[in-house]
C-alpha cells in the first residue's frame, strides 16, 4: 500500500483536492443559491435538490469544458509550434508530428512499448491521437453538458421573470451561453500562454515544468 501510494502520489494528491473543491463549490453554492431565492421572495430548497439542479450542473460544467480545452489546444499546439527557451515547448527543431524513430512506433518499437504502438496500421495511428482524442470528447462532452443545463436555468430565470423560455438553438446563440462560456476560456488561455512564457526565465526547482534552476534562458524543452 505504502509504494502504491508514493508511485501514485500526485494522482492521488489532485484526485483528493478535487473532491474537497467540488464538495466546497457545492455548499457554497447551495448558500448562494438559497440567499438568492429568499432574496426573490422563493422558497429556500434542500441542499440534494440543488445537487441536481440546473444551476449546479452548469457552474461545474463550465469549467470543466474550459479545463479539457485548455489541454486539447495545449497538447496540440506544441506538436508545431515552439517557443525558444521554454521547457514547456519542444526541441526547436523537433516541430511536426516527428520520425516513427523518434516516436518508437511500428519497427522501432521496443519491447515494453504499448501493444498498440507496435502493431502499426489504424491502431497505431488511433493510439497515436489517443490523448487529444478523448481530450477532445470530454470537451465536447462536458460543453453539451453545460449547454443543456445553462439553458435550463436561463429559462428558469426567464419564466420568473414572467418571460417565455426560449429553445436550445436560440441559447446557443444566446449572450448568456457565450459570456459564461469565454469568461472562462480566455483565462485559461492566459494562463497556459504566461506558464510558457514565465518558464523561460523563472524556475522551481524539483518540479518537472521547469528548467534546471541553472539552465540558460534559452534552453529549449529542458526538463528539471
Amino acid at each position: 500500500m505504502r509504494r502504491f501510494i508514493k508511485e501514485n502520489s500526485l494522482s492521488l494528491v489532485f484526485g483528493l483536492l478535487f473532491i474537497l473543491a467540488l464538495v466546497g463549490q457545492a455548499l457554497a453554492g447551495w448558500h448562494q443559491f438559497n440567499d438568492q431565492q429568499l432574496g426573490e421572495g422563493y422558497h429556500q430548497i434542500t441542499l440534494g435538490r440543488y445537487l441536481l439542479s440546473a444551476d449546479f450542473a452548469v457552474d461545474v460544467t463550465e469549467n470543466w469544458q474550459s479545463e479539457y480545452l485548455q489541454f486539447l489546444l495545449y497538447i496540440t499546439a506544441t506538436v508545431w509550434f515552439l517557443q525558444k527557451g521554454s521547457p514547456e515547448s519542444k526541441e526547436l527543431g523537433k516541430a511536426g508530428l516527428e520520425s516513427d524513430e523518434d516516436q518508437m512506433v511500428g519497427p522501432h518499437a521496443k519491447d515494453d512499448s504499448p501493444r498498440w504502438a507496435r502493431v502499426g496500421g489504424v491502431r497505431t495511428a488511433l493510439y497515436s491521437w489517443s490523448l487529444s482524442l478523448v481530450m477532445a470528447t470530454i470537451f465536447l462532452a462536458s460543453w453539451l453538458v453545460q449547454s443543456v443545463a445553462g439553458w435550463a436555468a436561463y429559462n428558469e430565470t426567464r419564466v420568473g421573470q414572467l418571460r417565455d423560455p426560449i429553445s436550445w438553438p436560440a441559447y446557443l446563440a444566446n449572450a448568456d451561453f457565450w459570456a459564461r462560456t469565454l469568461q472562462n476560456w480566455q483565462s485559461e488561455l492566459l494562463a497556459v500562454g504566461s506558464m510558457a512564457v514565465l518558464a523561460i526565465y523563472l524556475r522551481q526547482r524539483g518540479s518537472p515544468e521547469s528548467k534546471p534552476v541553472g539552465a540558460p534562458h534559452g534552453a529549449t524543452g529542458l526538463e528539471g
